[in-house]
């Protein structure tokens, strides 16, 4: 598996032929100021309703997209959809978010979206084993690096991306990835967009990995 970071929650994901796309933010939005996604996808997935989730609709190849709760199966790739919030208050500040755990080539692969809030023992168990976490660490709007710490130890993956934190082109106020990688081991920095993955190349150890947004 490919796995690019586009900028702020969207990846880019290559796996068996097929391209999906996490969250798609809206690039017009002068806050944002990453680059327009142009390349053409096969599968979008949708944590919230969001501009800068959810911004689908200028996506290239005609996507099937996938949102909500439940199970899916797409282009032979699996896609669970566990309800969280994004909020701590149950979504009265902000609503509802969809975790998604996407299963190919052997692995789990877990967006966390917009997460709110730490997970309970109900929702640990719904999400289940976690080969690869992409987390949001920039506070705010989502969970801060503590409680990333605290969500990355529950569900205990080999690989961490870190996403949605303060870029020197994103205008939200919320903080940098720097807080999260403090007094953590095995970081590293990965100098590009992308990373290659496969179950065989999973770190024994956990590893933290930051890489550099594309667009």
């Amino acid at each position: 598996m490919k796995i690019t970071w586009l900028g702020h929650a969207a990846f880019l994901l290559e796996t068996g032929g097929s391209k999906i796309v996490t969250d798609p933010y809206d690039h017009n939005d002068d806050r944002i100021n990453y680059g327009p996604i142009t390349m053409p996808v096969d599968i979008v997935t949708i944590s919230h309703d969001h501009a800068d989730h959810n911004y689908a609709k200028e996506l290239k190849g005609n996507p099937q997209k996938v949102k909500g709760s439940g199970s899916h199966e797409v282009k032979g790739i699996t896609f669970t959809g566990i309800e969280t919030h994004h909020d701590p208050t149950k979504g009265s500040q902000r609503g509802g978010n969809t975790i998604f755990v996407i299963g190919a080539e052997g692995m789990n692969l877990c967006h966390a979206g917009d997460l709110g809030h730490t997970l309970s023992g109900d929702t640990i168990q719904a999400i289940g084993a976690v080969d690869i976490l992409l987390i949001p660490v920039g506070g705010f709007y989502t969970i801060d690096a503590a409680e990333a710490t605290r969500v990355m130890e529950a569900l205990n993956p080999a690989l961490v991306i870190p996403m949605h934190f303060k870029t020197e082109v994103l205008d939200f106020p919320i903080t940098g990835v720097e807080p999260f990688l403090l007094g953590k081991p095995n970081v590293r920095r990965q100098g590009s967009a992308e990373i290659q993955v496969t179950r065989e190349t999973l770190p024994e150890k956990r590893e933290i990995v930051v890489l550099e947004h594309l667009l």
